[in-house]
């Protein structure tokens, strides 16, 4: 499409167009106007024809192609939402996958297939999974004249690594009958003959690109490990670039790798786990040289006693550490490119993600290869230059150990930002003898930081000036600084970012973060606004302030919270929203005259302004109802009893509450279903609101319901 303003302007002879110059260019400006409405419509007439393919169409146009094929969606999943706003378009795509509709007519023909309830699961849901049929693991009593030895096996304990996969997805032991059905709503069974499980895979496989690994000194100067803040993690197998086969393998689905697959790979040189492209690879010298596939063996290095020996390179891939031979010196660097587990795109990461900047700025690139090696070295060309508006886009995984302060001009903008793709480290030491270290921006008026993209460890992030404002987005802030072997932080009290009487305006994206200490003069300045959505705020324990001000105090602050959880106080001069949100300590709001909680769980002893659909409130006015309905049948002791089992039945259970490990933050599957579904939009309450995953559950077993056989049962089952 031509999208030149002057297109019409120029199909006119050249004297009419003499003639319009000598008169201020009246024409050319009504040919501007009425080429921007040709534009209009010539783009809607390319749209409609795009509109008529499932893969090009816009997202309101799903619904309508496939009710040419009669597709139906899930009414479990809730209705669709208002397609005018953003987050109703994201809502309804997961309501009707474009997916599943372009596949639904494939689908029919091969129904009844254990390859389609596989599909229906990444279609329907995004989610990779593998259908297995119960009946095949059910002992049975064989004819000797018609013997299948790989089915009704009794349990070999000599092969560990089938004794590993018991319970899994891969398993291949027999059990006895169970009865109870596998779409049960109390108790699943699943070994029964009319049974098919579905198990599917939440946690996403992300990459780490040639990063330092980290020098565990406590255990040797030959200990690494694979994540540069000294934690143990379990190394991911990769994300499928293609749909995987039927039935997909350990090598197909986002899991933790374990060590006898990986051990079995390296006795066999298939070396499924290592190598470009793969779970993970080492480099060690400079320049950088990969280690030989050969060379390594896998081991078990819990304790760390496990020598290896020389020429060869120990790989603990369940707890991701290495182990080099003790007498090999290690003068020289230890790289690594590897894949975790974690639930969605958030905190620092390399996942895809939109950049944003001022439409006029300065690019300063910083990495290997680049302009600059060093963020001061941008730093320093960037207080020469002085522009208006500045982007030093770090453009690769490094780990950065420098001392950074910035001090912004008045009306002058920075961010610091990770390119697309990449998750820089930024890691801050103990510089000052003296005095506290940090990473400090601060600034004149009208100033605006962004931190985009980056990991923060070492110390905090220090605010201060009269900046007007700062952007933290997909940023991770480590909670405690640092952390241990076991993901413990080491730091646990004290706070991640730091509000000296600065900003005005604080935004929080799509990070995680550990406490937010305000110290802002209530007597000069007026109360700064945090505004903090799709984030973590962690304290590392239920009993710390995870918002507010030194000595204990209210943060001078106004709240804005939406979609994210909270460990920790929250203690705040006023919260003007709080929305689809948990809150696992008491919030203390010193204004309750203004703003209003909604869909959120806050927890007993919070002092904070009007409440609308929130719990425990509803569950305890119910009970309440319940007694007031009935008529003398319960007593005041029973009511109080029965109120306080449903406060303890909605508290939110996670798989994990320390940051690090693969499940962190993820709800249970033991939560209630007023948190699971307790949002406003049914969604769940906290930061993986926007996954939407009561929606796709509720959609996968409608269709699982469709295109299963008769007879058969196909339930859910979540291997992560």
């Amino acid at each position: 499409m031509n999208t030149n303003a002057d297109r019409l302007y120029d199909l006119l002879p050249v004297i009419y167009r003499q003639r319009d110059a000598d008169q201020g260019y009246p024409l050319r400006a009504l040919l501007h106007v009425i080429s921007e409405q040709v534009n209009l419509v010539e783009a809607d007439i390319a749209q409609l024809y795009d509109n008529w393919f499932i893969e090009t169409c816009q997202d309101w146009v799903v619904p309508y192609i496939g009710d040419l094929i009669a597709y139906q969606p899930a009414r479990d999943a809730g209705e669709p939402s208002d397609i005018s706003t953003q987050r109703g378009q994201m809502r309804n795509r997961v309501l009707i996958p474009r997916r599943d509709v372009a596949h639904t007519i494939r689908d029919r023909r091969r129904k009844g297939t254990l390859a389609v309830l596989e599909s229906l699961a990444q279609d329907v849901a995004g989610w990779p999974a593998r259908a297995v049929e119960f009946y095949r693991l059910l002992a049975v009593a064989q004819s000797i004249n018609h013997l299948r030895m790989q089915r009704g096996r009794t349990v070999d304990v000599r092969n560990g690594s089938a004794l590993e996969r018991l319970g899994g997805p891969f398993e291949e032991l027999a059990h006895t009958a169970d009865v109870r059905r596998i779409i049960s709503q109390h108790r699943i069974g699943r070994f029964n003959i009319p049974s098919v499980g579905v198990y599917v895979w939440r946690l996403k496989s992300y990459s780490v690109t040639e990063a330092p690994a980290n020098c565990y000194e406590e255990a040797g100067p030959n200990c690494f490990h694979f994540s540069v803040l000294g934690n143990d993690i379990p190394l991911y197998t990769p994300p499928a670039q293609a749909e995987p086969p039927h039935p997909p393998q350990e090598l197909d689905v986002p899991q933790a790798i374990r060590r006898r697959p990986f051990e079995q790979s390296l006795l066999k040189k298939t070396f499924d786990y290592v190598g470009a492209g793969k779970s993970f690879q080492i480099w060690v010298g400079t320049p950088r040289q990969a280690i030989p596939q050969e060379q390594l063996v896998a081991a078990d290095l819990s304790d760390w006693t496990y020598r290896p020996l020389p020429g060869q390179v120990a790989v603990d891939p369940l707890l991701g550490r290495i182990a080099f031979p003790p007498n090999q010196a290690r003068r020289q660097g230890v790289w690594v490119s590897y894949h975790y587990g974690f639930s969605a795109d958030l905190g620092g990461g390399e996942y895809d993600r939109t950049l944003a900047q001022p439409a006029h700025h300065q690019l300063y690139l910083v990495g290997e290869g680049q302009t600059f090696t060093r963020i001061n070295d941008a730093l320093a060309q960037w207080q020469t230059d002085q522009p208006a508006n500045a982007v030093i886009e770090l453009s690769d995984s490094g780990v950065y150990v420098e001392q950074i302060n910035v001090e912004l001009k008045e009306k002058q903008t920075l961010q610091i930002r990770a390119a697309n793709r990449k998750r820089p480290v930024i890691r801050i030491l103990d510089w000052q003898t003296s005095l506290s270290d940090s990473l400090s921006v601060s600034g004149a008026k009208g100033a605006w930081f962004t931190l985009d993209g980056v990991l923060v460890t070492g110390r905090s992030v220090q605010i201060s000036g009269d900046i007007a404002g700062v952007t933290i987005r997909h940023s991770t802030l480590v909670a405690g600084w640092s952390l241990d072997c076991d993901c413990a932080p080491r730091r646990p009290t004290e706070p991640s970012l730091e509000l000296l009487n600065a900003p005005d305006c604080i935004n929080i994206e799509h990070s995680i973060l550990g406490i937010i200490q305000v110290n802002r003069d209530e007597v000069k300045l007026d109360p700064g606004r945090i505004c903090i959505s799709d984030s973590i705020v962690d304290a590392n324990s239920l009993d710390r302030i995870a918002l507010g001000a030194p000595e204990g105090l209210c943060a001078h602050a106004l709240l804005t919270i939406v979609r994210s959880t909270v460990f920790g106080r929250v203690q705040t001069h006023a919260i003007e929203l709080a929305e689809n949100c948990i809150f696992m300590s008491p919030l203390l709001a010193c204004r309750r005259q203004f703003g209003c909680l909604r869909f959120c769980y806050i927890p007993a002893g919070s002092r904070t302004p009007r409440r609308y659909e929130c719990q425990p409130d509803l569950v305890v006015h119910a009970v309440t109802d319940q007694f007031n309905a009935g008529n003398g049948s319960m007593s005041p002791q029973a009511r109080d009893a029965l109120q306080q089992r449903e406060r303890t039945r909605v508290v939110p259970d996670f798989n994990s509450t320390r940051y690090g490990t693969p499940t962190y933050c993820q709800l249970s599957l033991a939560c209630a279903e007023e948190i699971v579904r307790g949002a406003d939009d049914e969604a769940e309450m906290g930061v993986f609101h926007d996954l939407y995953q009561t929606q796709r559950v509720a959609n996968l077993r409608a269709r699982l319901d469709e295109y299963t056989p008769a007879g058969m049962n196909a339930g859910i089952l979540f291997a992560s």
